[in-house]
């Protein structure tokens, strides 16, 4: 029952992602068709112009053609509570790893932060994943004495698994929805393992696709404020009753 750590990678994205916002949006103003655009952006060859061009769309906030190309990840090490925040964000598709399928006969998990620094804390925390982890194989045993087989036993067991347990998910989210996803997840008032995957998934697209994410974060990033309020902020930017006192 080792403890799990997160990773991220990149499965997939839409192929030629630049040129196909560029297309896209290009098709807005033009009376020519977008696969005759598209097929120009290959014959010129200035792929810096159209990135600068993309820049600029999405600095003014026309964020439709962004959502023509879509990137897939491959996220392990999050727990169960995570992945349940996580699929909240409705605008995407989710491939999860099931827990009936998949016998959880030595499952991994995700120790908090706050848990792993108290000693006490974590000896209470693992000792409590021992129990169940027994408790779970005990229950498989039972219901195969049963007459239940395969996932008829995994099925049933599942319901004593911690959301602490790890899972396995794909994630799959157009270019619009992801920043969207980056200004709310990675705020830090965010949860600390989700805001962690956000971040990580966040890194790779501004590697992959600068012309759109170079500058995707938070949402107080793009506002230069923070819009949460003097209850919540982390003080990372003054609050928006204060930029706009200094108006």
């Amino acid at each position: 029952m080792p403890e799990s750590k997160l990773h991220v990678e990149l499965l997939n994205m839409t192929q030629e992602p630049v040129k196909v916002i560029f297309s896209a949006c290009r098709q807005c103003y033009s009376a020519s068709s977008a696969y005759d655009i598209y097929k120009s952006c290959f014959d010129k060859g200035d792929a810096a112009k159209q990135e600068d061009f993309i820049k600029e769309i999405v600095s003014s906030g026309h964020e439709t053609p962004l959502e023509h190309v879509s990137m897939s990840f491959a996220a392990e090490g999050i727990s169960r509570t995570c992945s349940h925040q996580l699929v909240r964000h409705r605008l995407a598709s989710y491939s999860q790893q099931s827990q009936r399928y998949v016998k959880e006969s030595d499952f991994d998990y995700i120790v908090p932060p706050n848990v792993k620094n108290d000693k006490e804390l974590l000896n209470i925390f693992e000792a409590t994943m021992r129990q169940i982890q027994n408790s779970y194989n005990t229950a498989v045993e039972m219901l195969k004495k049963k007459g239940k087989k395969g996932e008829s036993c995994n099925e049933d067991a599942r319901f004593l698994l911690p959301g602490a347990a790890e899972t396995k998910i794909v994630v799959t989210m157009n270019c619009r929805e992801l920043i969207h996803f980056f200004k709310q997840r990675c705020c830090a008032r965010t949860q600390w393992e989700l805001r962690a995957l956000a971040n990580a998934m966040r890194d790779i697209c501004r590697q992959v696709l600068p012309a759109v994410f170079e500058n995707a974060d938070a949402k107080c990033v793009s506002l230069g404020y923070c819009p949460e309020g003097a209850k919540f902020t982390c003080g990372r930017f003054p609050l928006k009753e204060e930029v706009l006192k200094k108006k």
